[in-house]
């Protein structure tokens, strides 16, 4: 299994992980009237980091007794796969295609106790036409069914519909934001289509942030 960007995995004792671990406890604290069981981790733009947020919280919900299944919902630039290091040839659009997968969902075991990964499978012609019709619905569904939490990786809020759409169908919207990259009217854009269409935003990650020098030394 790869582990490269997977920090939970690789580095777990450092301030990063403590990051995510900090992360996992806010979710679940600050979501404890409405919880947010599933959930889509997306950004405004490309490249701020939202697969590996996705994959080290899952890490991390996993770590805490929670059953969790991951599943790449970027139909159009799966990362999932690469980052864990399984094969991408049957995922969530198999689930969409094949009743059987429907019935029987191919989800991959990694090395992580109550994780599961469900990788995007072949790549489609119309990833948001999929993502927002009547199926899609019965694979939330059924994914429910097997897990305490669902994570959805989806593509970037400005970019294409999906992370809207998608959003539409779940408990919350995780947003990802990168320091030093991100544009603030770029997040504000993103949080206004989120808004639009109702979508609820449960938080923001800031990821690329300096490391502060004043904890720095107690994780070396």
């Amino acid at each position: 299994m790869a582990t490269v960007g997977l920090i939970m995995l690789a580095e777990p004792q450092s301030a990063a992980a403590e990051a995510y671990r900090a992360l996992r406890t806010n979710l679940l604290f600050s979501t404890v009237d409405h919880p947010a069981n599933t959930l889509v981790i997306t950004g405004p733009t490309p490249e701020v980091g939202k697969s590996t947020v996705a994959a080290n919280l899952a890490i991390t919900l996993a770590q805490g007794g929670h059953e969790t299944i991951l599943v790449d919902c970027d139909l159009r630039q799966p990362r999932q796969h690469e980052l864990w290091g399984v094969d991408n040839q049957r995922g969530l659009t198999t689930m969409m295609l094949d009743p059987a997968a429907l019935a029987q969902p191919p989800l991959q075991s990694v090395n992580v106790e109550h994780l599961s990964i469900l990788p995007g499978g072949p790549l489609p012609p119309n990833p948001a036409d999929l993502l927002g019709s009547r199926r899609m619905d019965e694979v939330i569904g059924v994914l429910k069914a097997r897990a305490e939490f669902v994570l959805f990786d989806a593509p970037p809020v400005l970019a294409v519909a999906d992370a809207a759409i998608l959003g539409s169908k779940v408990d919350g919207v995780l947003l990802v934001v990168r320091a030093g990259q991100t544009r603030r009217d770029h997040a504000i854009r993103a949080k206004e289509l989120l808004d639009q269409v109702h979508v609820r935003i449960v938080g923001s990650v800031l990821t690329n942030a300096p490391r502060d020098a004043a904890v720095a030394g107690y994780y070396a």
